[in-house]
């Protein structure tokens, strides 16, 4: 059977990873101006050797090993950003005081983190963890410690001076 060029080593390994340095080392060079104005064909040519150096060193399998969480991540951010938007983006007025953004961002950070413990199957692990072991009684403990001693300062240094 035919492997398609998509999933091939070759192209995974080599070309993909050659892409991406390339493109990366011509953008910084071309934005930085580091060589200085009109260098397009010399910014080229060093985005093509150090693209080239990659694909020939063993630094190569760490852009590869790189790339997945690099992907991951990136949706991660969009997803919360687009989300973040849709619940305290801008409207005429401006309905929503300072603190409600702030709640609603940390009410809808924790839910995509509930969200990729289940995708990814680390809910039941973590769930059991934090409610079924004595560990977690501690972290329960200690993180109310934490918020009463955060609440206090807080308390300290913006209450009313009389």
């Amino acid at each position: 059977m035919v492997e398609p060029i998509l999933i091939s080593p070759f192209f995974i390994e080599y070309l993909l990873p050659f892409i991406l340095v390339f493109t990366l080392i011509f953008a910084i060079l071309e934005k930085t101006q580091l060589l200085g104005e009109d260098k397009r064909r010399v910014n080229a040519i060093i985005g093509l050797v150090i693209g080239l150096i990659l694909i020939a060193s063993p630094a190569n399998a760490i852009v590869v090993q790189l790339m997945p969480f690099l992907a991951v991540a990136a949706v991660i951010l969009f997803v919360f950003m687009l989300l973040y938007g849709f619940v305290v983006g801008k409207t005429e007025g401006d309905v929503l005081g300072k603190w409600w953004k702030v709640v609603f961002g940390a009410l809808l950070a924790i839910a995509l983190v509930m969200v990729l413990l289940i995708i990814t199957g680390w809910w039941d692990f973590v769930y059991d963890f934090m409610f079924n072991t004595s560990t977690g009684t501690q972290v329960w403990v200690n993180g109310l410690l934490v918020i009463v001693i955060a609440g206090a300062i807080v308390a300290v240094l913006f209450g009313k001076k009389d």
